[in-house]
This record gives C-alpha cells, structure tokens and sequence, in this order.
C-alpha cells in the first residue's frame, strides 16, 4: 500500500487520549501529535477528518466538524466487535481548493483499492466530488446515494460549490456514474426542471415524506450504493442546528442512524462522507453528538455484515420466477436465507457485458416481489433496465 501520511496532519484536540475501557477511543487506532501514522494492515476503516469548507455554501466553519465530532464518538461504548479502526487525522485546507481535492482523492482511492472504507467527516458536500473521482479505475461504474434536502445540480453556469456539485459529477470524464439516487428531498427546495431532468436520466429520487412512511424501503437503495454522501441538513433543525442551511423538515435523528446502520450493512458500500457539519452554529455540541452516534451505527452495521452479495452457493438463495403479462422477460428474483434480504435480475445487452456486470442484479424489497406478482413491474427494475439498454 502507498504512503498517504503526507496528506494528513495529526490530531490534536482535547479528550482524544483517555477513555473508559470497552469505548471506541480505547480501539481506534490514533495519528496523535508526537505519534507516527497508524499502521493500515488489517484495518477496515479509516476516519477522515477534511478542514475544506471554501466552497461550502452559507457554511463557513463547516471544516472544523472532525475535531467537534471525534470526543463524542471516542466516548461511545463500541458493540460485541473487534473494531479494526484507524483514525488518520485532518486534511487541512490546500494553498487552493483543488489541492484539498487532490489530497481527500488520493487518500481515498488508495483506501478503497485496499479494500478499507473512508469514512469522510467534514467540510461541505462538494467534496463528495473527490471521493467519486476516487473509484476511478478501480471499479468501471458506481452508484451514488446521496442524503440531501436537494439536488445540488447547479445550472450550466454555476460556480462549482456544495450546492452546485452534482451536475460536475454527472458530466466528469471518464463517466463512471451509473446511478444517483436521492433520499429525502423536500419539493419546495427543488425546481420542477430538476426533477424533470432526474426522470429522463433514469435518476431515482425518494420525498421525504414518502421514504419516513416507509423507512424499510430506504434499506434497499442505500445497499446498492457504492458511495454514501450525507448532507447534514437533510435531518431537521430541531435535531441537527449545526448547520448554516438547517430547515424546520426533515429526518429525525435516529431516522438518520438507522439509514447509515443500512448503509454500514451493504456488503457493497465502499465510502461515506458527512458534510455540513457547523460547530459555529452547533447548540451544546447537538449536531456532533448525532453524527458521533449515526457513525457509531455505520460501524455497528459493518461489523454485522451478512456477506450475501455478491452471490454465494445457490443453495444459500431461494429463487423466485415471475411472469408479467405482454412482457418479454420474466423478472426473477432471489431471496438470501441468510439475511431475507431480496434481488431482482435484470437482462443487460451482452456487448456491455463487463462494464455493468456488477449491476445486473438489483437490491429490492419483499413490496418490489408483491407488485410483480401482481403483473406490475416494479420501478426499481425498470430504471435499472432503462439504464443498462440506453
């Protein structure tokens, strides 16, 4: 593995040395000032902390969020696990933006070549562009979920910021985004161009209102996600003031853990990022308390892991055939005996064979299995066939 010690600085805060036994702080192994960079052998994951908040937008102190969190999650009592943990320190701000990019880029694609999850925290949320640059070359495409109140396309001509990122993401080259998928938008945040435009790129986008009815649905989106990116404003102000774009609605904050416990459960998921995060505005610690404790359950998750994608022995699925009346294909589905988690098949042109493999089987529900009994074909499916032929 390659030297990434030279983008980091040590951390050096208060409350980062003495903890009581059985806590994350007595397991996580520490890049402390004085003290050499953690030993990556063996480790699944890394603790990111990024000071870049320059293009966080009504944000500013957003970068400090690392240092704000890390007491707060060293104090939690760690689960019935062995947690195999480093905690790498801060990237500081670059002389420019890009240079801050570069470094979170660098880190991050060694990481996740390794096979160790980064779990970024800190900054705004356009650094969720460096870490998809990340999987470049390391995987031919990705999925994207992104936990947002918004869309952050941005128009043709907007300057690249947090609220302006996705549309950079979008028309990168080479394009490695297969699909984005947003969890909990708020309309009224969203021009109706955007969503219209979401629509003809075969993009899945979840209100909030419709996924905090239904929260087990969410549980299949985020397990096919190779990259999770949590705007901080999308849980309510109520729960999360520390943020400089913090609205009444939103998810509650143990709605918030539960998503990153099912994120911490994908046996694809490869990264993570929590933006946003303002200590300035942060009321007695709130705001870090929570995303300590929504960490705390994507490690809880990881380490509950089932290991049931990609497939096992056949003998460890039921399969299930549906035929939909006037369609072509039937829709077969496969159910884990391990973990009753669910899969739907979908054809894919055999030209395009290599580079969308990995997506030819889709995370779905026991609703996404009733509908097609019932000669409906379910969303999930059609998207991803839409994309896959187009």
């Amino acid at each position: 593995m390659e030297d990434i010690s030279q983008f980091f600085a040590p951390i050096d805060i208060e409350g980062t040395t003495e903890f009581p036994e059985n806590t994350l702080g007595t397991s996580i192994r520490k890049y402390l000032t004085g003290k050499p960079f953690p030993e990556l052998k063996g480790v699944h994951l890394a603790i990111i902390g990024i000071e870049e908040d320059r293009r966080a937008v009504n944000n500013e102190g957003c970068g400090e969020a690392a240092d704000a969190i890390r007491p707060y999650l060293y104090n939690l009592f760690k689960g019935s696990y062995k947690p195999r943990i480093a905690d790498l320190g801060n990237i500081k701000q670059g002389h420019a933006v890009k240079d801050s990019y570069f470094a979170l880029t660098s880190a991050c694609h060694e990481l996740i070549k390794n096979k160790i999850i980064p779990i970024v925290i800190g900054g705004g949320q356009d650094l969720t562009f460096p870490i998809y640059k990340a999987f470049d070359k390391i995987e031919p495409t990705i999925n994207l979920v992104d936990v947002d109140a918004k869309f952050d396309i941005g128009g043709p001509d907007s300057e690249f910021n947090s609220s302006a990122y996705l549309g950079k993401i979008i028309l990168h080259q080479p394009n490695i985004l297969f699909n984005y998928s947003n969890i909990g938008y708020q309309t009224y945040f969203v021009p109706q161009k955007e969503i219209e435009l979401f629509h003809k790129l075969y993009f899945d986008a979840y209100r909030l209102g419709n996924v905090r009815s239904e929260m087990e649905e969410v549980e299949p989106i985020v397990r096919a996600a190779d990259l999770l990116s949590f705007d901080i404003s999308a849980i309510r102000m109520s729960d999360a003031p520390g943020n400089g774009n913090a609205s009444p609605n939103g998810f509650y904050g143990e709605e918030a853990c539960q998503i990153t416990r099912y994120a911490g459960l994908s046996d694809k998921l490869s990264a993570i990022g929590f933006f946003e995060i303002n200590p300035k505005k942060d009321k007695r610690g709130q705001t870090a308390h929570l995303v300590a404790q929504m960490i705390w359950y994507f490690i809880e998750g990881y380490y509950k892991r089932y290991s049931d994608f990609p497939f096992r022995k056949k003998s460890d699925y039921l399969k299930y055939r549906v035929s939909i009346k006037d369609h072509k294909n039937e829709i077969v589905f496969y159910k884990s005996k391990r973990s009753d988690r669910w899969w739907m098949e979908v054809p894919y042109p055999a030209q395009k064979k290599l580079r969308f493999e990995r997506h030819c089987l889709v995370p779905c529900s026991y609703k996404d299995y009733e509908a097609a009994t019932k000669e409906e074909v379910p969303d999930r499916w059609w998207q991803s066939y839409q994309k896959l032929v187009s």
